[in-house]
């Protein structure tokens, strides 16, 4: 009886434990509640009041790729300063770029990048490799110094003829496929891809992936697409530090795929740019300007390994994502498709006559590119700063210290205080001579960012997207079919999740080539 005895009052022990340590948990998580709501730095900004408390709302969004959709209903219910989450403001205004990621007046530091969102985890800190993004702003300044001459105006005529060499391939294929079919189906999203990603393989590397000859995607593309699903789950274990290394460990026995192709990605990108520092003779490619003009280059291996990574996938999916976006809309508009087809085929004798320099000149293409940014920018989440020390202003509202601010792009395109019918597809807006619109703050669209950390590769993205679409146009009338009616109906996880975008081509015959 005695052994019985004692073994129910343990039990009895521990069950009583149990409820107190319970019972302490939540308590601590209410305060934690309570001091978000009513004593924390940013509790006077408006917002939901469990994002105010918790930031499970936010994390709940962003996994089901709502996020951005969700804070754009945020502002227009409650104005273009939001509190999102405990520590998060999300800011709609276009003058808010200047304050939040422009330069900053002297003695004033640049707002640093909020590394919950940009550095991903790794197993020791120190041997973590930077690549432009990413950097911290002293490196950031030395990298893009390397690099700016790849990305000079004389560097884009250098390789115009190498943009061209894709491009014709792409008209070529699509030619050839529309003549074997008339009825023949295509997927745009893949055939602009297809077109980026070789572009973007040779100039890192002097060779294409072949996508365009093969007509599918290389197994290096397929697993650099599923890291955008990878980095969602990274974002959100971020906003729970303390089981952050567990969560990070039951990831890959969720998805055990993730690891071999994050793996397969690094490894494809390493051997690619050890193959081409090989080459000894003079290219206009990326690395072969860099080393004309830093002959000791300023940058280890593993750094060329980190950013021919991160140029493959910012120079090739967001132009493919705009075209794939604008085309929609365009087709979706035949008014305005049919003016920008006029334009380029009025503009050229032929197919041969398309260049760069030639098509800076199109007032209506540069506004479809304009409005397509607008519309459907490919990086539409806001890009998180930590403000310093002694807080800032931002668009004549103060933000104390420690808070992590951003600009939504798809929040400030869709806010009415920047454009008129924001939700509208109306390329004349961006024309001069349009008083419509004249209203519109102009300045409130910068899709490539703002400031001493915008992108590098902004005027070689406009001329590949502007090459691609008016050979397109050029040489085809393009219908939507039926199946991608609703395309635009889409989730975003860091990037747009874009469904097939189904088109007919039927090819122009009266455009020959010279």
């Amino acid at each position: 009886m005695g052994v019985i005895e004692s073994a129910g009052a343990l039990g009895s022990r521990i069950s009583n434990l149990t409820v107190i340590v319970a019972l302490a948990l939540v308590t601590y998580q209410l305060s934690i509640y309570v001091y978000n709501i009513f004593f924390h730095p940013l509790r006077k900004f408006p917002g939901p009041l469990l994002s105010a408390a918790s930031c499970l709302p936010l994390c709940r969004k962003n996994l089901s790729g709502d996020q951005q959709f969700w804070i754009t209903e945020l502002h227009a219910k409650y104005g273009e300063v939001v509190r999102y989450s405990p520590n998060e403001l999300s800011f709609s205004s276009g003058d808010a770029w200047k304050d939040i990621y422009g330069h900053r007046k002297a003695g004033q530091p640049i707002l640093k990048k909020n590394p919950k969102f940009y550095l991903a985890p790794v197993a020791n800190e120190h041997e973590r490799v930077f690549n432009i993004i990413d950097s911290d702003n002293v490196n950031h300044t030395r990298i893009r110094r390397i690099f700016s001459n790849a990305f000079s105006d004389r560097a884009l005529k250098l390789q115009e003829q190498l943009f061209l060499k894709y491009v014709d391939k792409l008209v070529s294929n699509l030619l050839r496929d529309t003549k074997a079919d008339p009825n023949a189906k295509f997927n745009m999203v893949n055939q602009y891809n297809f077109t980026t990603f070789d572009v973007m393989s040779d100039l890192c590397f002097s060779e294409p992936l072949n996508l365009l000859e093969n007509t599918e995607y290389h197994s290096w593309v397929a697993a650099m697409f599923a890291n955008f699903r990878y980095g969602i789950y990274l974002f959100t274990i971020r906003y729970y530090q303390v089981v952050e290394k567990s969560l990070l460990a039951l990831i890959p026995r969720l998805n055990p795929g993730m690891a071999e192709k994050q793996k397969l990605h690094h490894q494809f990108t390493q051997a690619r740019v050890d193959k081409r520092m090989e080459i000894k003779e003079k290219r206009p490619d990326i690395w072969g300007l860099v080393l004309e003009k830093d002959e000791e280059l300023g940058m280890t291996r593993k750094e060329m390994y980190a950013n021919a990574q991160l140029f493959m996938i910012a120079g090739t999916e967001t132009t493919a994502t705009l075209l794939s976006g604008l085309t929609y809309y365009l087709l979706a508009h035949p008014d305005k498709m049919k003016l920008l087809a006029d334009e380029i085929r009025g503009a050229f004798p032929s197919t041969d006559d398309i260049s760069i320099e030639k098509l800076q000149s199109l007032k209506y293409l540069h506004a479809c590119i304009e409005e397509g940014l607008r519309m459907y920018p490919p990086v539409s989440n806001g890009l998180p700063r930590v403000v310093p020390e002694g807080g800032v202003m931002v668009d004549d509202t103060f933000v104390p210290p420690g808070a992590s601010i951003s600009l939504t792009q798809y929040s400030c395109y869709r806010n009415p205080k920047n454009f008129k019918d924001p939700y509208d597809f109306v390329p004349e807006r961006w024309l001069a001579d349009n008083t419509e619109y004249a209203t519109d703050k102009k300045h409130a669209l910068q899709p490539f960012s703002y400031g001493p950390r915008n992108c590098l590769g902004k005027n070689m993205a406009y001329h590949e997207m502007r090459l691609i679409l008016a050979k397109l146009l050029y040489n085809f009338d393009i219908k939507l079919c039926e199946e991608s009616s609703q395309w635009i109906d889409q989730k975003i996880y860091i990037m747009w999740d874009k469904p097939e975008l189904k088109c007919q081509l039927v090819p122009i015959r009266s455009h020959r080539t010279s």
